[in-house]
């Protein structure tokens, strides 16, 4: 059984990370005679997306002419492929539709680092992982990593979801508008908003300030990439694809969530094997 680890840089827009230099990430897809997709979300902010993730289904190809079930039927049966066992199709996963328990039924040892609040411990995603956390710093890819070990006693599971490529964007500027979702959103619902000022409107030097910095999340998480594949052993799937898309300033929008646009939905999509 092959070890499996899952990045998933929340916000990245699909042009953002083909923008960007990915040296590490473009080594891997040689590696692999692979290319960076472009796919898109089942939903348009963290937590749907990510409750897809966990049941098993990575972005679609947006196929025409077929029936859902098919796609979703053919998603599934991936895992077998990915994992090196046989017959592991969309009857292993029901009824519970839980990528971590079929997991942790195989032998696996689950195991998640989570960087926005509306992942936290406390939500259903958590349940079926043997080792669950809402990270300290929103921006610690290295803390991530840092943590990995691969025993080689059983395979692993790791699931990252990274807060480099979400608002703020690394950035510390005291004057960008306050964003509850990055904040702390379930600390919140039950305040006034009247501090909060993400309503502001960007003017369009500012949105194409942000996006360039998205661009550059990119790079800084491409370096940081090199030491993870090292650490996985031969053979282990890696895959790499974002939750969702981001709006700078298309049409009028700013951000992502009750937003329904192409550029909110398209997001990279990279897999492959690690090869030493």
């Amino acid at each position: 059984m092959n070890n499996l680890v899952w990045i998933v840089l929340d916000s990245c827009r699909y042009d953002s990370f083909r923008r960007a230099h990915t040296p590490t990430a473009d080594r891997f897809a040689a590696s692999n005679e692979a290319e960076v997709e472009r796919r898109h979300s089942y939903a348009s902010w963290t937590a749907p997306s990510h409750y897809a993730f966990l049941i098993g289904m990575t972005p679609h190809r947006n196929p025409s002419g077929v029936f859902a079930s098919k796609v979703y039927k053919e998603d599934f049966k991936q895992w077998s492929g990915r994992l090196g066992i046989d017959g592991l199709d969309f009857s292993r996963f029901v009824p519970d539709l839980s990528l971590p328990k079929v997991l942790r039924e195989l032998g696996y040892h689950t195991v998640a680092r989570v960087s926005l609040p509306v992942l936290n411990e406390m939500t259903l995603l958590s349940r079926d992982f043997d080792d669950y956390r809402l990270m300290d710093d929103h921006n610690d890819f290295p803390g991530m990593i840092d943590e990995v070990r691969f025993p080689g006693d059983r395979p692993r599971f790791y699931f990252f979801n990274l807060g480099e490529t979400h608002y703020p964007y690394m950035l510390n500027d005291q004057d960008l508008p306050h964003v509850s979702g990055v904040h702390g959103v379930l600390k919140r619902l039950d305040r006034s908003p009247k501090n909060d000022s993400a309503v502001a409107i960007f003017d369009p030097q500012t949105m194409s300030r942000l996006h360039d910095q998205q661009v550059r999340c990119v790079e800084h998480v491409d370096k940081l990439l090199g030491g993870l594949l090292d650490k996985c052993p031969a053979g282990t799937h890696v895959i790499l694809t974002a939750d969702h898309g981001e709006l700078f300033g298309e049409d009028g929008f700013f951000g992502h969530g009750p937003i329904i646009h192409e550029k909110v939905f398209e997001v990279p999509f990279l897999e492959g094997a690690v090869t030493k």
